[in-house]
C-alpha cells in the first residue's frame, strides 16, 4: 500500500509527505505465552513466534518501497525484523529508542504476582504515567526517547516508508502521540503479537493513524 501523493493540501492542510511507519509488534515469546512482564528480559521467539514473523513478513511485503526496517535491540524484535528483511530485503538497523519499558522487578512476573508484591505502587501504575515500576521506568520516560526516535525517522526518511519492529508499550505510544490524546490510551489498548499498526507523520507538523492492530495476516 502506499500513501500516495500529496500534491494538494491534505486534510489537515499538509504539502509534503509524509514519514509512513508501520509498526509492527514482535512475534510470541515463552513470557507472552504466560502473560508475564516481559520488558528488558531477552527471550527468543517460540516455535509460534518465529511462524508469526513469518506471516507478519508477508503483510510487509505489500508496502511499497520500504526504506528500512528498524528494530529494537532486544532479541524477539530482531528476530521478528530478520524475518522480514529475509522477505523483502535490505538489513536490520537496530535502534534502542524502540526498546520495551524497563519492569524493574516486576520482569517475568504475573500481573497478579506484581500486584501481590507491591500493591500501592502496581495501582498507581496501572493509571499514571508518570509512575515508574519499582527499579523500572516510567511510560512518561518511555514515551521521551520513543518520540526521539520517531522524530530522528522523520527526519532521516522524509516522505518515506519506515518498519519499526518493537514492543507493546512502544508501539503505544507512537499511536498515542500520532493520535494527539492522553495517556489513557495506554491503558486501555490492547495490540497483538506480531500485529501491525500504521502509522504517519507530516515533516512539516500533523500526523495520522491508518490502522490499529491488524492481525489478519494471521489467519
Amino acid at each position: 500500500m502506499s500513501s500516495g501523493s500529496v500534491a494538494t493540501p491534505s486534510w489537515q492542510g499538509q504539502r509534503a509527505e509524509p514519514t509512513r511507519l508501520v509498526l509492527l509488534r514482535h512475534g510470541q515469546t515463552p513470557l507472552s505465552i504466560e502473560r508475564r512482564y516481559s520488558g528488558r528480559g531477552n527471550p527468543r521467539l517460540t516455535e509460534l513466534g518465529e511462524q508469526q514473523a513469518l506471516a507478519a513478513a508477508s503483510r510487509i511485503a505489500a508496502e511499497v518501497d520500504v526504506a528500512a526496517v528498524v528494530s529494537s535491540p532486544l532479541d524477539r524484535a530482531r528476530q521478528t525484523a530478520q524475518a522480514v528483511v529475509d522477505r523483502i530485503g535490505g538489513e536490520v538497523i537496530e535502534d534502542a529508542g524502540f526498546i520495551e519499558n524497563d519492569f524493574g522487578g516486576w520482569e517475568g512476573l504475573t500481573f497478579s504476582e506484581a500486584a501481590a508484591r507491591d500493591p500501592q505502587v502496581h495501582a498507581r501504575w496501572l493509571g499514571d504515567h508518570t509512575a515508574p515500576a519499582p527499579d523500572g521506568e516510567s511510560f512518561a520516560q518511555v514515551a521521551e526517547r520513543v518520540i526521539a526516535a520517531k522524530d530522528q525517522l522523520v527526519q532521516e526518511y522524509s516522505g518515506q516508508t519506515v518498519v519499526v519492529v518493537s514492543h507493546v508499550t512502544p508501539i503505544k505510544t507512537l499511536l498515542q502521540h500520532a493520535l494527539t490524546v492522553g495517556p489513557e490510551l495506554l491503558f486501555h489498548l490492547h495490540l497483538d503479537l506480531a500485529s501491525v499498526s500504521v502509522t504517519e507523520f507530516y515533516p512539516d507538523g500533523g500526523s495520522v493513524v491508518r490502522s490499529v492492530n491488524e492481525t489478519a495476516h494471521l489467519n
